[in-house]
């Protein structure tokens, strides 16, 4: 089971409810949700009093993947108040999209990254996963000696059989020839490796 600790720091109470949905990208990168039983969460309703805080646990029900990793994302959204909002309030509703991941030891993720130049300032990267679980680039550079030439920084999630399009911004234009393109991962290891810029 997965322990996942919510905290209200509101002054009010607040009720929550939390779907679990698969996961999974399209071969662009786009993000598929489909509602599954394949994990329960425990309790299915949270009530949390003002600042207090609460462990509610996820357990899988399906048998997992020995080779590649189960993907999942857990909507937790805010249950609005039954009595109704005076005057001409209208209640907001929060909701919390949360990343769960099933990983086997032997499931790793395999990135390589194709360049491309929409415009002089900019270099884009073409970036498939073909590995066997999701890789996360939280920044990506591209160097030249130790210039830095354009930098990514985010938290771009690829799954696999998925790819996705980082852009590096530079302020001043990069000029064409050799370079090395080094990409770090939310785990903190980076790849390196000698590019051509066009």
């Amino acid at each position: 089971a997965i322990a996942v600790t919510l905290t209200n720091e509101a002054d009010t109470e607040v009720v929550l409810q939390a779907d679990i949905n698969t996961w999974s990208q399209k071969p662009d990168g786009t993000d598929e949700l489909v509602l599954t039983e394949d994990l329960i969460l425990a309790p299915p309703i949270i009530k949390l009093a003002p600042k207090a805080r609460q462990v509610v646990r996820l357990a899988l029900l399906k048998p997992a993947d020995a080779s590649r990793q189960l993907t999942y994302r857990m909507i937790i959204r805010e249950v609005p108040e039954a009595t109704p909002a005076t005057g001409i309030q209208v209640p907001i509703a929060l909701a919390l999209s949360m990343p769960v991941f099933v990983t086997p030891p032997v499931a790793k993720r395999q990135v390589s990254c194709t360049v491309q130049r929409p415009d002089a300032k900019t270099v884009g990267l073409q970036c498939g996963n073909t590995g066997t679980a999701y890789a996360q680039i939280r920044e990506a550079t591209v160097m030249r000696g130790e210039q830095a030439l354009a930098k990514f920084e985010g938290g771009n999630y690829i799954l696999p059989g998925a790819s996705k399009i980082v852009s590096l911004k530079s302020e001043q234009p990069i000029t064409a020839g050799e370079a090395k393109l080094v990409v770090t991962f939310d785990d903190g290891q980076s790849q390196t490796t000698a590019i051509t810029l066009p």
